[in-house]
């Protein structure tokens, strides 16, 4: 009788610790990206949950880079995808101060040298103590849900799933019509 009580006791004491030891869900849950709004180059609000349904491809850009040509893939990569894609570029100083304009110069420059169609929002920080909270959820894994990075340079990308969870990201490097984003997009 004192060996079954006993295991008895071991197998409650176990029981107990397990409950006690399971994580917190909400900690570990990512928060919504569509939660999140930032502001069109014309200073609009831009609230996420319109692309709901669709790829979302983040890039922050900058007119004086020496991958600012890729605004004509992001573009073409636009043109044949736009059913199911929406590209957002996100002009940022931080690199090398290579987006130096305003956002008349800015949304001038795309259009006249690139005829950029897709959404192009305000200037904002994607690292740092002001990091707007777009990039902030796309470079922490508490807040995607899946992976944590560093904006590293201009153009770098983040591709977000037609419901709303982060897929990846992809370096300066990346071409947009590079097989990694394409086979998720076909």
């Amino acid at each position: 009788m004192t060996t079954i009580k006993t295991i008895y006791t071991f197998l409650l004491a176990l029981i107990m610790l397990g409950c006690s030891a399971q994580p917190d869900k909400k900690a570990t849950l990512a928060e919504n990206i569509y939660d999140i709004t930032i502001n069109s180059i014309d200073g609009k609000t831009v609230n996420l949950k319109d692309y709901s349904g669709k790829f979302i491809l983040f890039v922050n850009v900058a007119s004086e880079c020496g991958f600012t040509p890729q605004y004509k893939e992001l573009q073409e990569l636009y043109d044949t995808h736009k059913e199911n894609l929406m590209i957002i570029g996100v002009p940022c100083n931080q690199f090398g101060k290579q987006e130096p304009g305003d956002a008349k110069e800015i949304k001038s420059f795309c259009q006249k040298n690139y005829g950029v169609t897709f959404l192009i929002t305000e200037k904002v920080d994607v690292k740092g103590e002001n990091q707007h909270p777009l990039y902030s959820w796309l470079t922490k894994k508490e807040k995607n849900g899946v992976n944590s990075s560093t904006v590293k340079w201009n153009f770098q990308k983040y591709l977000i799933g037609k419901d709303g969870n982060f897929v990846d990201f992809y370096y300066s490097i990346t071409s947009p019509a590079s097989d990694k984003i394409l086979k998720h997009l076909n």
